[in-house]
């Protein structure tokens, strides 16, 4: 598992920074669109903060990001649907109000099952890379 794919915050495209101190996303109305033809689900990057780079994915079912690492921790959670994230052979259904935390460097995987999300209606789902960095410095 040492040659998987490692991704940073600029893997996911440029993404708006944080100008005030307080900062409000409507996150659903930001997902990207999903493409049924791909075999990944959209992604966009929306945030850069203090500490924080705030990417969202829309997975189809069928949809998945096969094994890769982040380089920094990482917090997941859904916002529509339901994705199943893998670890070390541990598999967690992520629905909307569960949290997945890994540390940095851990190889994982999420797929979107066809059998747990129907139609054409994307599982939206919300991965904060904690990145220690300050914004604009």
């Amino acid at each position: 598992m040492d040659n998987l794919p490692i991704n940073r915050p600029e893997t996911f495209g440029e993404a708006t920074p944080a100008e005030t101190t307080l900062t409000s996303l409507d996150l659903l109305e930001l997902a990207p669109a999903s493409d049924a033809s791909r075999p990944r689900p959209g992604v966009r990057r929306v945030l850069t903060a203090d500490g924080v780079n705030l990417i969202l994915f829309s997975f189809l079912p069928g949809q998945c990001l096969p094994d890769h690492k982040a380089a920094h921790p990482i917090t997941v959670q859904c916002l529509a649907g339901e994705v199943t994230f893998t670890y070390d052979g541990q598999a967690a259904d992520v629905t909307p109000g569960t949290v997945i935390h890994l540390p940095a460097y851990a190889p994982h995987r999420v797929d979107c099952p066809g059998e747990k999300n129907k139609g054409n209606t994307p599982a939206v789902m919300l991965l904060m890379m904690h990145t220690g960095e300050t914004a604009g410095k």
